[in-house]
């Protein structure tokens, strides 16, 4: 296995008026976290000593224009572009939606090339990225088309997996996407990360219900009788530890999850209210099922208190050593199954 400070983390910068920025600094400005792994920042140098003026930070920065310039050890910027940009913190921009997405595009054709092993992405603004070119409602649509694999969008902490059936679809609409074949994919997506990159064995998975009370057996809705319970019997059948549907409203509060290795919503919501409830601050946003490692904070670009040195970089930090242990678990993993006859001696 490599050394740990070779394993290179590509950084997407996000929306410059928010708060990217300033967590990334935060997060590489503490020279400890490069004994773990190399950064590479995919902005501009002037981009970056701009933030590193505004938020007084003492970092120190290697400017790249090539990825063979690289030095191990050291926080890289990436000249995206060398043009000055003009931040103005706090304000939603289509311009700045355009370094977004360089940024984005640039980061994520390094990681194909492996000249980065997992990328980090701070947070855009879905409204202002969207152009002629770019018609993705956000990073993990965008790296399911550019990457190898099916998605899924996996909230984790230590202590906490959380993954959806559907994500970013209306709630009207949800019934519609919810088919045998759907539950079958994210199950599986989700039951092979927790082997590869969680490392656990056997996972046990609780899947929640598509209607309150799981539909109280028809009264409030016929979908969970209908589609979940059926195609859940089948999958446990074929030998996984899944379980449910459970009723959403009481299975987090009863601290019922503690008894699962990884849960799966039905919908954005019903996942993301209680993870962030019971995580925020330490959450991290993990793209399962992809050839390539992706995380990012559980948190968007807080406008609000962007530029004003406000921003907490415990999620960021988080995701960036997420990835690095799941590449860890993942190369682990790869070594194991490769060659089985290697682990018995004789």
């Amino acid at each position: 296995m490599m050394k740990a400070e070779n394993i290179i983390v590509g950084i997407s910068i996000g929306d410059l008026n928010g708060i990217g920025g300033e967590i990334v600094l935060k997060t590489f400005e503490d020279a400890r976290i490069l004994d773990f792994c190399t950064p590479v920042i995919f902005a501009s140098a002037k981009t970056m000593n701009f933030f590193k003026t505004h938020f007084k930070s003492n970092i120190n920065f290697h400017n790249i224009n090539n990825i063979n310039q690289l030095a191990i050890g050291k926080v890289n910027v990436f000249n995206c572009w060398n043009e000055p940009v003009k931040i103005d913190f706090g304000k939603e921009n289509v311009k700045i939606g355009t370094y977004a997405i360089k940024s984005l595009e640039v980061a994520t054709k390094a990681l194909k090339n492996n000249d980065v092993h997992v990328l980090v992405t701070a947070p855009i603004n879905k409204h202002n990225i969207q152009s002629e070119d770019f018609k993705f409602p956000g990073h993990t649509d965008y790296l399911a088309q550019q990457l190898e694999g099916e998605s899924l969008m996996f909230m984790v902490t230590e202590s906490l997996r959380v993954g959806l059936l559907t994500d970013h679809v209306p709630v009207k609409d949800i019934v519609e996407h919810i088919s045998e074949d759907l539950i079958v994919k994210k199950i599986n997506i989700v039951y092979e990360s927790l082997k590869k990159d969680f490392k656990i064995n056997k996972p046990k998975i609780a899947v929640l219900g598509i209607n309150p009370h799981t539909g109280d057996n028809g009264v409030i809705g016929s979908e969970d009788d209908a589609i979940l319970r059926p195609t859940l019997k089948k999958i446990k059948e074929a030998g996984k530890l899944v379980y449910g549907p459970y009723a959403a409203d009481s299975f987090f509060g009863s601290s019922n999850y503690k008894n699962f290795d990884a849960i799966i919503a039905t919908y954005h919501d019903q996942g993301l209210i209680p993870f962030k409830t019971l995580s925020f601050g330490q959450g991290v946003n993990f793209t399962a099922g992809l050839n390539k490692v992706r995380t990012s904070p559980d948190h968007g670009t807080a406008y609000e208190i962007a530029g004003k040195g406000e921003a907490d970089s415990s999620s960021f930090k988080e995701a960036v050593f997420t990835a690095i242990q799941i590449f860890k678990n993942r190369f682990d993993y790869e070594v194991l199954t490769s060659n089985p006859l290697k682990k018995i001696k004789k």
